[in-house]
């Protein structure tokens, strides 16, 4: 789906993924595996490129600054 997709902004990517959350104007959160995990994604809409920051437990995602955070 995402190989596919043209997104040009956090909320066109929210559209495809509901139970997305815009976190700012390049960082989306998405809740995996029934919401036990969180991913954070930092999108470069001109690119069409998505980089992974975090993936992490619920708790882990509570002791991080979700705006900030690169991990991966």
């Amino acid at each position: 789906m995402v190989r596919k997709a043209n997104w040009a902004t956090p909320q066109e990517v929210q559209v495809a993924f509901s139970k997305a959350k815009v976190l700012s104007g390049d960082r989306v959160t998405f809740e995996v595996s029934g919401g036990d995990f969180r991913l954070i994604v930092a999108f470069r809409f001109d690119l069409q490129i998505a980089f992974v920051k975090f993936i992490g437990t619920h708790a882990e995602y509570d002791r991080i600054d979700a705006l900030t955070v690169s991990q991966y």
